[in-house]
């Protein structure tokens, strides 16, 4: 397996593999050029977010300046999909995020993994587990959301948390570590 089949299949890689850090760099140019358009050049800003992103669900996608990404081709989002400024996703492994979610400003998701051994970090080596958000879903301000979580639907994560788990649907979840507060009754 390449580097790149072993970081994708979630087994330990190198995260100095030659072709590895020449797609970082190329994603780097994309959403440098990304984050230099201006407000008005709505319809470049979509395209570059259609090469640069795995998927887009419709054309109402915004991702507001400045975006930061990895790879991108391992992001995933929805229709109706928003997110506000300083969004960050590295994903080394799948993000996926569902229809009609809604993402505050400075919100990371992380999916790369590290020792917590200092001579094993020390070696490059890594792994990455995905994130999955379902579908209408808001994740206040300044939320990290970390490797392996998984939000379900219909799900509000509170300004500030730090999503270290599964946070299951139809809940309000806030807090560090985050934890489910209420439960939301759907009227039929």
């Amino acid at each position: 397996m390449t580097e790149k089949e072993k970081m994708l299949a979630g087994e330990i890689y190198s995260a100095v593999d030659k072709e590895l850090l020449e797609e970082l760099a190329a994603t780097r140019e994309m959403i440098h050029d990304y984050n230099l358009l201006r407000p008005s050049e709505k319809a470049k800003k979509l395209e570059l977010l259609k090469s640069l992103l795995g998927h887009i669900g419709d054309d109402e996608v915004i991702i507001n300046q400045p975006f930061y990404c990895d790879y991108g081709k391992q992001i995933s989002v929805g229709k109706r999909f928003f997110a506000n400024f300083h969004f960050t996703v590295l994903d080394e492994a799948a993000v996926t995020i569902g229809d009609n979610c809604f993402i505050g400003p400075d919100v990371s998701i992380y999916t790369a993994c590290h020792s917590t051994d200092p001579v094993e970090r020390n070696s490059r080596k890594e792994w990455a587990l995905p994130v999955s958000i379902g579908h209408n879903v808001w994740i206040g301000g300044h939320v990290t959301i970390l490797p392996g979580a998984t939000i379900g639907d219909n799900v509000t994560i509170g300004a500030g948390s730090v999503v270290v788990g599964d946070i299951p649907s139809d809940s309000i979840a806030v807090g560090n570590p985050c934890r489910v507060v209420k439960k939301i009754e759907h009227t039929p």
